[in-house]
């Protein structure tokens, strides 16, 4: 799933201001495929359906997908090897701190239960945790959804002690016995589970649909020059998640997202599930302005008081140079 990348991006994106912004200022040239860069997580491996489909084959659409890992799809698209990136909407405001102009086009998923705070036994909600020690990386999506928790809980982030824990270390962590909970993604959060017999997720993703969206962000000179095709990618997606959706045809689509990763069928089903895939039209309703979760603009506003916070960058981004509704009309 989503690797952590929060100590990544603060040393790369010092190097690469300066190089990213003189790349993406030459155009995209259209008789190149679309090249795009995914990672891991579920709303973004979907893509592997119409891959195997052949679907962009007959939306006579030309675009190659690279896989990294998810940091180094950040890399990827700042260092201009790319036209685009699936990113969380979050993500999306750091690259462009860092001077990689990109433009959020496309919302594919939120995610829905595969990000969850994980209470050790004897932990029975987040009310539990006043005066102990919770384990996250600083500075993600993770330690975002602890303080969502705890702000509808009553409680505020001084109430407990956070323990910076990388997120591949957070089951160990807890099973080490110190950390009264953790912050954690799939596949990192299944992995706990089984290794503390008696813990359980008291707070979850699900509970706070819309904080962490996942996009497709794309540089400003593709969006311009290749307009049509992104539009086309668009309309792909939409096949796509019908697919998944429709009981007739999701085992299918499981299989192909599953042998992309390496896992079973049943065991990638329950990412799924944790995973809410957003149809074309449910992303249209999402882009319009708004404050709150229902609303990209809403959400990704949080998300950059949050990075303003927590020191991922200095200064409040300007939310309305990342958000783009033109290929939704």
């Amino acid at each position: 799933m989503r690797s952590s990348h929060s100590n990544f991006l603060k040393i790369f994106f010092a190097a690469y201001a300066l190089s990213a912004s003189m790349l993406f200022s030459a155009p995209t040239s259209a008789a190149e495929p679309l090249k795009i860069a995914y990672s891991d997580w579920p709303g973004y491996v979907a893509w592997q359906v119409a891959i195997d489909k052949g679907w962009f084959k007959e939306a006579g659409l030309d675009v190659k997908f690279d896989r990294f890992d998810y940091g180094a799809s950040l890399d990827a698209f700042t260092a201009g090897k790319v036209d685009g990136v699936f990113v969380t909407n979050g993500d999306a405001l750091v690259v462009g701190s860092g001077g990689a102009k990109n433009t959020m086009i496309l919302l594919t998923d939120y995610s829905n239960g595969n990000d969850m705070i994980i209470g050790k036994p004897g932990i029975k909600d987040l009310k539990d945790l006043k005066g102990k020690k919770v384990g996250t990386e600083l500075g993600i999506v993770d330690h975002l959804l602890l303080l969502d928790g705890l702000q509808k809980s009553g409680m505020k982030e001084s109430d407990v002690t956070l323990v910076n824990t990388k997120i591949n270390d957070t089951p160990q962590a807890l099973a080490a016995g110190d950390l009264a909970a953790i912050g954690v993604f799939e596949p990192s959060a299944s992995q706990a589970l089984k290794l503390v017999p008696g813990s359980k997720p008291i707070y979850t993703s699900a509970q706070a649909p819309g904080l962490i969206y996942d996009v497709l962000t794309v540089s400003p000179a593709s969006l311009s020059s290749r307009k049509e095709d992104w539009k086309k990618l668009i309309g792909v997606w939409g096949k796509v998640v019908t697919y998944i959706n429709d009981p007739k045809t999701q085992a299918d689509a499981i299989k192909i997202m599953s042998a992309r990763d390496g896992l079973a069928p049943a065991e990638y089903k329950k990412f799924l599930k944790g995973t809410r895939l957003l149809s074309v039209a449910e992303g249209k309703a999402t882009f319009v302005k708004a404050d709150g979760l229902k609303s990209l603009w809403g959400s990704t506003k949080n998300a950059d008081n949050f990075n303003v916070k927590n020191a991922i960058y200095k200064e409040p981004q300007d939310i309305s140079k990342f958000i783009d509704p033109v290929l939704y009309k």
